[in-house]
């Protein structure tokens, strides 16, 4: 079938994106639109068929298909582009699809189409703020457009308000936490932020395979507690050093924004296997300022779609050495605080839902790879191992990459629509399972506590090792537990009553 808007360009100017399009459109006989995973397939009659040029195809691709902001940003850069652009804003001055064409162009190249200033007609905006997560309006005069774009040009991520996000923006975490609090109490919810804090901890290394670091998983414990929502900007070099310091203790070869490149992989058989390349270090700092733009022109959007886009932006882009992924997953709560949406020292586990299950790593795999697959797909044959050599950092190297350039657009303009419902159904869990099941451990183990001393008297960490101890033996006294305490011998049927009061107070509870 004739395809139509941006496949229809894509295959006339040879000019194809990382990321595939989400909505393809095509000629037929009859009007339907069917969804298949990522990407609605929207079928038109004739009738709909635009001209076969420049001007007609974009309009229909800005009116049917929403914006593409990598594949303009390729488009665009092509020779041949501008003059067609010049002459469609000149035919049309008013026309609000070649307005928003032209006002594109410049944002996204930085250079300027050989066209008047508008002086007058009404403003249209950049993006539709009801398909898209949009930013704080900046007018441009010049083509009477509302710069409502989430970012700037150096980095700027777009995120589809579908029915899945519509569904995120609306999930209320603040009465989620008011529901735990009343079912729980705020004296014994703020007790379990503790171990909340070091399970989030414990589980964030688990994730980098790092789960036996006992010393570095209470070190990032420390960093989730002391440093979230703490710092005006969590993209800025000397906040971004501090909390990798945090993370990493002083005993970390090298710290800081790297000046080398880096990519995630893992060996097979003694031979490394490339599954993401990051970008060039030339452009680190630009896009961590795109980082902080983009935070700063959606204040006040949803906070779990904020959240997503500043943890998924932030680990694509990959600015450190060392401790990337951690700080992607500190960068969750810590937006969550920024916005008033978690309050000191609440600390949302969400790692510990991410590593709950072997089909929940697998889904954080899966959200990952919604951007770096594609990638990877693209420049297979376009990276090497071979000659050392020493980054500007000191950081010895012998990986070599030739597609920096040609990769940008698609660090720059990530869709992230995926991630921000990936985000929202991981705190959704958390809060409705993962918080809710230590409440409820607590709760019991307080019970226990109170009933085991009606009947056996010592200090609280002895009652705790006997309660973990019934837990953990099937909810009676082990032989190792007699041994330790000849109280048990000594007194005929404690250590049966001990047994089973704990087990009520952990039936009752749960």
């Amino acid at each position: 079938m004739p395809t139509l808007g941006y496949q229809w360009l894509a295959h006339t100017y040879a000019c194809q994106p990382i990321q595939p399009f989400n909505v393809r459109s095509a000629i037929g006989r009859t009007r339907s639109s069917i969804q298949t995973m990522d990407v609605k397939h929207e079928i038109y009659t004739e009738s709909y068929r635009p001209e076969a040029t420049l001007a007609g195809q974009l309009t229909f691709a800005f009116r049917y298909e929403g914006i593409h902001l990598e594949f303009l940003s390729r488009l665009f850069g092509l020779p041949a582009v501008k003059p067609e652009l010049e002459a469609w804003v000149r035919r049309e001055p008013t026309g609000a699809y070649a307005r928003r064409a032209g006002f594109l162009y410049e944002w996204l190249t930085a250079n300027r189409l050989d066209a008047p200033d508008l002086t007058r007609s009404n403003y249209v905006d950049a993006l539709n703020p009801d398909d898209f997560l949009t930013g704080a309006t900046i007018n441009n005069p010049r083509w009477r457009v509302r710069d409502n774009l989430p970012g700037n040009r150096d980095f700027c991520p777009l995120v589809r308000r579908d029915e899945a996000v519509k569904g995120a923006e609306r999930y209320d975490l603040d009465a989620a936490i008011r529901r735990l609090e009343n079912d729980f109490g705020a004296d014994l919810l703020q007790r379990s932020t503790v171990w909340l804090t070091i399970k989030e901890s414990r589980a964030s290394f688990l994730i980098e395979r790092e789960q036996e670091q006992e010393d570095r998983i209470r070190r990032f414990a420390v960093v989730m507690e002391t440093e979230c929502g703490r710092h005006d900007d969590p993209f800025a070099a000397a906040t971004l050093e501090l909390l990798q310091r945090g993370i990493l203790g002083e005993q970390a070869l090298r710290y800081g924004i790297r000046r080398s490149p880096v990519y995630v992989g893992h060996s097979s058989r003694y031979q490394p296997v490339v599954d993401y390349i990051a970008p060039h270090w030339e452009q680190v700092n630009p896009m961590l300022s795109g980082l902080s733009c983009h935070l700063h022109r959606t204040q006040g959007a949803s906070s779990l779609i904020r959240a997503a886009t500043a943890a998924f932006g932030f680990v694509y882009l990959h600015p450190m050495a060392d401790g990337n992924g951690r700080i992607s997953r500190f960068l969750v709560n810590d937006i969550l605080r920024r916005d008033g949406m978690l309050q000191p020292p609440w600390i949302l586990p969400v790692s510990a839902t991410i590593t709950h299950s072997t089909r929940n790593r697998a889904d954080y795999d899966r959200v990952l790879e919604v951007f770096s697959r594609p990638l990877m797909q693209r420049f297979a044959d376009r990276f090497r191992f071979g000659e050392m050599t020493t980054g500007e950092d000191g950081i010895p190297y012998n990986f070599h990459f030739d597609g920096y350039d040609e990769a940008l657009p698609a660090w720059r303009y990530p869709d992230l629509t995926r991630h921000a419902v990936y985000l929202a159904r991981v705190v959704e869990e958390t809060l409705e399972h993962e918080m809710r099941e230590e409440a409820t451990f607590l709760r019991a183990h307080d019970r226990a506590r109170t009933a085991v001393k009606c009947v056996l008297e010592m200090p609280d960490p002895e009652l705790d090792r006997i309660i973990r101890s019934v837990q953990q033996n099937g909810g009676t006294v082990s032989n190792k537990l007699l041994k330790l305490y000849p109280v048990f011998g000594a007194r005929p049927g404690l250590a049966e009553r001990v047994s089973e009061v704990i087990r009520e107070a952990f039936e009752e509870a749960g």
